[in-house]
This record gives C-alpha cells, structure tokens and sequence, in this order.
C-alpha cells in the first residue's frame, strides 16, 4: 500500500512554533494545499490531524472527492509548553537558546511543560502502524504537521532522533511511503519521495 504524508500549508499568523495552537490557515496556506493535490484523486481514504490547519482542508478535500475522512488525535503536533507561540524567525533573547535545544537535541530536551520527543513518537508511531494494517485501502493520505511527519521519516529510514532536526518539511509539502511488508513487530517501508509533488 501506498501512504501519502502532507504537511498543513502556512497558517494565519506567520512564522510561529505552533505546537498545539490551533490556528487556521491563511488564504495563502490553503492556496498550497490545493496547489499541493491540485486534480488528482489516487487515495482511498484521508485521515488528519485534529488541529484546523490540517483538519479544515482534510475535510474540504474528502468532499470534493467524496472520500472517507477520519480524525486521528495522535497525528497532532507536538505541544512546545512555554515555547507555543514563539517567532521561530527571531526567538526573543529571554528564550535562552530554548529552541536550539529543541531543535537539536529533540530526544533528550523537552521545552519547559511542554511535551515529550519520546511521547510524540509514542503517539505518532502507534497511529502509523493502525494505518498500514488496511492494505485492501490501497492508498492513504495523512494530513498532518511537521514533527509527525518526521517521526515516521525517521522511522522508515531507521533515523536517530537528532537527525530528524534535519529532515526539512516545508508548508505542504508532500512525501510518499510505500509498506512493502507487515511482521508482527514493525512496519517494512520505503520512501518513495519528499517534498515532493503529485
């Protein structure tokens, strides 16, 4: 089976370190999800995070195609704590290297009351595997944010944490896995492109 990953497009409010804020997306953030699938309709089924920026186009696109469309919460973005909301372009000096820590030691710094690396691959990682045990459904597309999609980047290519740091997601970008096989303690993939387009 084929499982398609898209990044939500930009949201109201610029360059932000979201996390579990639920913005909406801009008119520009929804002009790059419908330039992102522009006419083509290969998926079974979408699934989306619950947040407004991945959920509101989830649904406008499973209309328009007449698709099934599900909610899974544990695709939501990973919650930053005190660091919600920051302007990843330019952190304020009291911030004291907070978001570098994030970013390049995520396995081992969490942002003050914010949430875990290891219980954002929990999460993420346990609704992957849900998703890849349907393969009459042939083609899956999973709406959701960066950190999600780099958990399961990581997990298909065997990534150490500090590496998913790296991996960049722009604003609606797109990436296709494709599972090839299904053992009893992993899911066997391969990526067949990123930040790609159909």
């Amino acid at each position: 089976m084929l499982v398609d990953l898209l990044r939500h497009g930009q949201p109201e409010g610029g360059a932000l370190l979201r996390g579990s804020r639920d913005d909406a997306l801009s008119p520009l953030g929804w002009a790059q999800m419908w330039g992102a699938v522009g006419s083509s309709c290969p998926w079974s089924r979408i699934v989306s995070s619950p947040l407004r920026r991945c959920a509101e186009f989830a649904g406008a696109l499973a209309r328009h195609h007449g698709l099934p469309f599900a909610i899974d919460d544990r695709l939501r973005e990973m919650h930053f704590g005190e660091l919600e909301g920051l302007n990843t372009a330019q952190p304020p000096a009291a911030d004291s290297g907070a978001v570098l820590r994030l970013w390049s030691d995520p396995a081992t710094y969490t942002a003050p009351g914010g949430e875990s690396f290891a219980s954002l691959r929990h999460r993420v990682l346990e609704s992957w595997r849900s998703h890849c045990v349907r393969p009459a459904d042939g083609h899956v597309l999973l709406i959701v944010h960066g950190g999600p999609i780099r958990v399961i980047l990581g997990e298909v290519l065997e990534l150490a944490p500090p590496a998913l740091a790296r991996v960049e997601v722009p604003h609606a970008a797109l990436s296709r896995v494709r599972v090839w096989e299904e053992p009893a303690d992993r899911i066997c993939a391969s990526l067949v492109f990123h930040a790609g387009r159909l």
